[in-house]
């Protein structure tokens, strides 16, 4: 396949990835994922940013073709994106690979590549001449590696982001979001994307988009996803939202039940959210949908509901699997409430909330549990449970 031009001597020579089921052996892929690579051409020199994934060097080398690449910039050490630095020293035998003294010592780990002459180390704010074109190394530990920085080219106001602004989904046919429809991207794949791979870094994400705050900005080119051009400010206005945990309406309910009860009292739950006025409500059954989908949704949205039957004097092991996944993330700014059934074991679910929320120093804004099946009772507990919830969220929204 022919390389596309993104703008003047910037041209993206990545690759799509339909194949993988799972990525990092985790999160669904249903539209696939790509690995994005880009050339730099300069007046003296010609510059590839990152790889891509082994399993696609042939197809990549193919894309290069007969270019004579004498630098290798290497924003990211993931296996997705330097994969195929060892083959790419092969045959660029002269190439220099630019990186951090981080990533310098993972390329020695990971690709095994000990020659001190191949490497340029940069810091924080150093450049590259390449003749007609200057890049610029910017520092961003912890999105989501220690070792993550993005390459600016100056004069043609690119940003090579690495992981940063990324989203799952393999774009149709062309690159940049102005060829392409961006609704899969910009309304789901890229929420999920930050959720599942990026999640826990916000803190990191926010100093990275102050760093970057300055910068005028064409092209910003990530490693997964499309190329951002028009679609720039919105890109930043998710990032910056989903990085300060900054939530949109919503509430979101995961459940685990085991012979329908829990899943009676959610359904109460749902029923008089909405005659509350609620219209945004996502219930998922944690022993079916994706956890993947899971954490997406209950990161987007400011109202998280967990209710679980009791297992083993445990909560349901997929309900506990995904609140694991909630500390992992350190959740913050949510109106989050719980609720349980129990046979003999009363307490197990209210206990495993509260520790919950005394971890991520989160309010615990309603609880309720029930025994047994679902009577008339535990339904009007559920309702009352409901107008909590709606009551503590109505707080959070005066106070914020």
């Amino acid at each position: 396949m022919k390389t596309r031009e993104i703008t003047t001597d910037i041209h993206y020579v990545g690759i799509n990835d339909r194949v993988t089921v799972k990525f990092e052996e985790q999160w669904p892929l249903p539209y696939g994922v790509s690995y994005n690579s880009y050339i730099v051409k300069g007046s003296e020199a010609t510059v590839l940013i990152d790889t891509v994934k082994i399993d696609a060097v042939n197809r990549y080398l193919q894309k290069i073709g007969s270019e004579k690449i004498d630098y290798l910039v290497v924003n990211h050490m993931e296996p997705d994106h330097s994969g195929s630095i060892p083959e790419v020293c092969k045959i660029f035998p002269e190439m220099k690979i630019i990186c951090n003294a981080i990533a310098k010592q993972m390329i020695k780990g990971f690709c095994h590549v000990e020659d001190e002459d191949r490497f340029m180390v940069v810091k924080d704010g150093d450049e590259l001449n390449i003749g007609n074109h200057t890049l610029r190394f910017y520092m961003t530990p912890m999105v989501h590696w220690p070792e993550t920085m993005m390459t600016y080219v100056i004069d043609l106001r690119v940003l090579f982001s690495g992981d940063g602004f990324g989203s799952f989904g393999a774009p149709n046919g062309g690159i940049i979001d102005t060829e392409i429809d961006t609704d899969l991207f910009l309304n789901k794949e890229m929420y999920r994307y930050y959720s599942n791979i990026v999640g826990k870094y916000g803190k990191s994400v926010m100093m990275a988009l102050a760093k970057l705050k300055d910068l005028p900005l064409d092209y910003v080119c990530s490693t997964h996803g499309p190329v951002w051009h028009d679609k720039i400010p919105e890109v930043m206005e998710i990032t910056r939202r989903l990085a300060s945990y900054e939530s949109e309406p919503g509430v979101v309910i995961i459940y685990g039940s085991m012979y329908g009860n829990t899943t009676e009292a959610a359904e109460e739950i749902a029923q008089e959210l909405n005659l509350l006025g609620e219209k945004k409500i996502i219930i998922h059954n944690a022993a079916h949908s994706e956890m993947s989908d899971m954490i997406s949704d209950a990161f987007r949205y400011d109202t998280l509901i967990v209710g679980s039957c009791v297992y083993s004097m445990r909560l349901f092991p997929p309900v506990e699997a995904f609140l694991t996944a909630m500390e992992t993330r350190e959740i913050k700014n949510k109106t989050f409430g719980g609720f349980g059934s129990f046979s003999w074991a009363n307490g197990v679910a209210e206990k495993k909330f509260n520790e919950f929320t005394e971890t991520l120093k989160l309010p615990l804004a309603a609880t309720f549990s029930f025994k047994h099946g679902i009577s008339d009772g535990s339904a009007n507990d559920a309702r009352e449970f409901a107008r909590q919830i709606m009551a503590e969220r109505k707080k959070m929204e005066n106070n914020n």
